[in-house]
């Protein structure tokens, strides 16, 4: 049965962040607001959290995974960033972006791509999972809450409830959320290329929705 916390989402109180992070260092898995729809999270090395989150989502260890930073300097310690990559990065964050990059050592091996040895890294526009990230220390892995059979992601706190309370250890009500997910940036070559348009703008990356 999960918990639901009725959080600010523009100043979230201290004692509901902290009580969440708790949840989290004790293998919690989660459903919070972020800059574009709802996200399952969960510590970033709990092997069980982290499978309970794949078959939730309905997906396998070829699906990038998000590893969800407070900053670049912290998405720096899990993705290599050379110079070109990094001016494309701190034009588009903080904001609705996941980039596909390779991960470094850091990375636990089972969160990486097992082919490529890439990890999706974002850095939120949210005040909700900022404060987490920030109470926590280190990044969440995070997914879109997108469940199998659905069209969209999911935006409704109430509805992720109601859906899903006996699967999640909490759920973060922030209200509403944007019913679109990130916009997913692959940076591992010459040129971004785009795997999934979302909420993200295209056009700071050249890129059209149809490319």
């Amino acid at each position: 049965m999960s918990q639901y916390f009725e959080v600010h989402p523009d100043n979230p109180q201290s004692r509901l962040i902290k009580q969440a992070a708790q949840i989290v260092r004790q293998g919690g898995l989660i459903a919070l607001p972020t800059d574009s729809s709802y996200a399952l999270a969960c510590q970033l090395d709990d092997k069980a959290a982290v499978e309970r989150l794949r078959r939730l989502r309905g997906i396998d260890d070829k699906h990038h995974l998000t590893l969800m930073c407070s900053d670049l300097s912290e998405l720096g310690n899990f993705a290599r960033v050379d110079n070109r990559q990094y001016r494309w990065l701190k034009g588009a964050t903080p904001g609705p972006y996941v980039f596909i990059l390779e991960a470094t050592k850091e990375v636990p091996r089972r969160l990486s791509h097992p082919a490529r040895k890439t990890i999706g890294v974002r850095v939120p526009d949210h005040a909700i999972p900022l404060a987490l990230l920030a109470e926590l220390g280190q990044p969440l892995i995070s997914a879109t809450l997108q469940l199998p059979g659905d069209e969209v992601p999911m935006n409704d706190p109430a509805e992720i409830r109601a859906r899903l309370e006996k699967q999640l250890d909490l759920v973060i009500c922030g209200g509403p959320a944007p019913a679109q997910p990130t916009t997913v940036i692959d940076l591992t070559g010459g040129e971004p290329e785009l795997v999934r348009a979302g909420r993200g703008d295209l056009a700071y990356f050249g890129l059209t929705a149809d490319a």
